[in-house]
């Protein structure tokens, strides 16, 4: 008996052992490209005078630093030209400028200049409408609490909007896009996805004014890497081209887009 039991402990160790394989993954890295963060955003009864434009590059999937972009020119134009200027702080890739200013409907380029080579784009800065007020339903086991966030679109204008939810219960915040085909004129909200709410967590949320071309590739950002996306202004997870080029070698495009946004926030409670 103890024979047996020796043998069937023996052929199971064997079968344990032969299942263990370690699998070398190749990766092929691609060279490094310029990702620029380019989000001007100016939040409603703010000044709006200090902005920040970050560089960065991308880097190997396994690399845990991202490497950041010094030494670079950053500046952005009005249409009088007057230049503001992005001074970099010190080794860390972010670019600051502390006098600009923000005019709705102003269009505005911006210009970066690194390692040899020009990246511009433009773009219109947009407004957005206040908050009105904030709103919860149970919606049952599958849906929880859902929280709702009101405004009033404005009449006889093409609108677009990004919605952002920050959840204290939660590490990852969520975007998504809108815009008012359906809805133009009256009043409309932006909505939570988080089912876990519960009494006492705390949300905030932002509103954002966009173009319709920032709306377009954020719809296919947030598709591809679904609402949790860490952010619209970091490095997007696959190659989805912004509208920043590079004049000196077309070939070579950054990541990242140049986006002019007025915002709202709120924060609410959940009762």
């Amino acid at each position: 008996m103890k024979k047996t039991i020796l043998l069937i402990v023996f052929f199971i160790s064997l079968f344990f052992s032969g299942c263990e394989e370690v699998v070398d993954v190749d990766l092929t890295t691609a060279p490094p490209k310029l990702v620029i963060e380019a989000a001007i955003r100016w939040k409603k009864g703010t000044s709006g005078a200090q902005q920040t434009v970050k560089l960065t590059t991308t880097t190997g999937y396994f690399e845990e630093e991202i490497p950041v972009v010094t030494g670079a020119v950053v500046y952005i134009k009005n249409s009088a030209n007057q230049q503001f200027n992005f001074t970099e702080v010190a080794n860390s890739g972010r670019y600051v400028c502390t006098d600009f200013k923000p005019v709705i409907e102003e269009i505005y380029t911006l210009i970066v200049i690194n390692d040899g080579s020009t990246y511009t784009a433009s773009e219109t800065l947009k407004s957005v409408t206040q908050i009105t007020h904030i709103t919860q339903e149970n919606a049952g086991s599958i849906a929880g609490i859902v929280v709702r966030a009101f405004y009033k679109d404005p009449q006889d204008a093409d609108n677009y909007y990004l919605y952002n939810y920050v959840y204290s219960n939660k590490v990852t915040s969520t975007y998504y896009v809108d815009r008012d085909e359906f809805y133009q004129g009256n009043e409309f909200f932006s909505v939570s996805d988080d089912e876990d709410l519960k009494k006492g967590d705390q949300l905030e949320v932002t509103h954002y004014g966009i173009s319709k071309q920032y709306y377009n590739y954020m719809n296919i950002l947030v598709g591809i890497a679904g609402s949790n996306v860490g952010g619209p202004f970091q490095t997007p997870p696959a190659t989805v081209r912004g509208n920043i080029i590079n004049t000196t070698d077309k070939s070579n495009y950054p990541l990242g887009y140049f986006s002019l946004s007025e915002i709202v926030t709120a924060k609410y409670t959940i009762q």
